[in-house]
């Protein structure tokens, strides 16, 4: 391998893949490398041979779940905001081309013993249990000004600051009850805990104005979701770089990342072979652990558990929903972390017919992880089949303009991709020197 490319790429998770077709669009040359032999990375999704040889090597899959190639099995549980950052990156470069898409069929939160739909029409915010009927007034009254909001007319604004004010004064301003918040803030907002209360309010806002444009641009949920799984995502980027004349090489071993003299990259040995690039881009797992290389550390709260669970039954209390988003807000279980549920079915082309794949997450609390996610477990009625993993955060020290090495940050606990999408934007930011700018189409979702 004489040839010099201008990146190698370590690793094809989703972060990884966007970042490879997006540098072979701008014209560089990519060399694209995975020690695995399928797409995805922590972000994959498996079948259920190769779901059994990660999680119980002297397992076969049991003959009651089907076929094999039924299966996609999401590692990582995340949605698509409707009118989110990915769905942007998606529409820009085109790869909807080889996706399809589906909704999400609900959008539940965890409430007093009970699960609720979170509303995504007016008449069904009316029927809602959430709120009583006073309550409902003064959260029309809240959404409606949210909704209105202009940052350059004073008359909308009501004497309120999104940029001095904290998210409490919002929400105090409007009289809402602490039940009402944590379903905003935790349903609607997405936040993982209660930290953004008493910071400016201007994300929040930005954040549930993306979830209420989401819901209005394809009802039911704003979330959507590729047929076949969610590795299907970094296969179409890596099919976009290939376009654009970019390298891949699956079941690829990496064994050392090449420095010169002063600690900057040169290139990647695997085997006796080391292939020569000015700058290396790749996951946390090929740059050893953050003790060893001195190039990564655990970001606070720095563990995720996630329970992987097989079905034979929708999840009880959603309306026999074929997928869904559960939320249960820390509030409710005495936590400082939400706790989320992701179920997707046959109906993605990711299991056999009747089976649901549930995944349960939550950031780590205590040194018992499966115990923390039982309240999550505890709704999903009978479990046929459980895997369970705890991992933990890491994220780069340097930015990598020193030594040309850019490090991607792991998946975090939350049940979507736009911080994906924030680190795409910041790893391109540093490799290229400019701003990752992007055009705006619409996305197809098959009813």
């Amino acid at each position: 391998m004489d040839e010099e490319y201008d990146v190698i790429v370590l690793g094809t998770g989703l972060t990884e893949c966007i970042l490879s077709g997006l540098l072979s669009v701008e014209g560089k040359k990519v060399l694209h490398m995975d020690r695995n032999d399928y797409y995805g990375g922590d972000s994959a999704s498996l079948n259920l041979t190769q779901l059994y040889r990660k999680f119980r090597k002297d397992q076969a899959p049991p003959t009651g779940l089907g076929r094999d190639r039924d299966y996609a099995v999401d590692l990582i549980p995340k949605f698509i905001i409707a009118s989110g950052e990915l769905t942007k990156i998606l529409v820009h470069t085109d790869v909807t081309r080889y996706l399809e898409f589906k909704q999400i069929a609900g959008s539940f939160v965890y409430r007093d013993g009970r699960i609720s739909k979170v509303p995504s029409t007016e008449m069904e915010a009316v029927r809602s249990p959430l709120m009583g009927l006073f309550e409902k007034r003064r959260a029309k009254k809240f959404f409606e000004f949210l909704q209105n909001w202009r940052d350059e007319d004073s008359a909308t604004h009501q004497g309120i600051n999104l940029d001095k004010d904290t998210m409490k004064d919002v929400y105090e301003k409007f009289g809402l009850e602490p039940g009402t918040q944590d379903f905003i803030g935790h349903a609607m907002a997405l936040y993982l805990d209660d930290d953004y209360i008493t910071k400016a309010a201007r994300p929040a806002y930005e954040r549930i104005v993306l979830y209420t444009s989401s819901m209005a641009r394809y009802g039911k949920s704003p979330y959507i979701y590729p047929l076949y799984g969610l590795g299907e995502l970094p296969q179409a980027f890596a099919r976009l770089s290939a376009i654009y004349g970019g390298t891949y090489m699956l079941d690829k071993p990496i064994d050392e990342i090449v420095t010169d003299s002063d600690g900057k990259f040169v290139g990647v040995r695997s085997g006796s072979e080391t292939v020569k690039a000015k700058q290396v881009i790749g996951d946390p797992s090929y740059f050893g652990s953050s003790s060893e290389s001195g190039k990564l550390r655990v970001v606070d709260d720095g563990m995720v558990v996630r329970a992987i669970c097989i079905l034979k039954h929708p999840i009880p209390g959603t309306d026999d929903s074929d997928s869904v988003q559960i939320i249960i807000p820390q509030n409710q279980v005495q936590r400082k972390h939400d706790i989320y549920i992701a179920t997707v079915s046959s109906t993605h082309n990711v299991c056999a017919k009747d089976i649901y794949v549930a995944i349960v997450s939550t950031i780590v609390e205590t040194d018992r992880p499966e115990q923390e996610i039982a309240p999550g477990l505890q709704l999903l009625g009978p479990i046929y089949e459980k895997f369970v993993t705890v991992s933990s955060i890491y994220t780069p020290i340097a930015d990598g303009r020193a030594d040309n090495i850019f490090i991607t940050r792991s998946y975090d606990a939350t049940s979507h991709f736009e911080t994906v999408v924030d680190d795409v934007h910041d790893v391109w930011k540093r490799v290229v020197g400019k701003d990752l700018v992007l055009k705006k189409r619409e996305v197809e979702v098959t009813e």
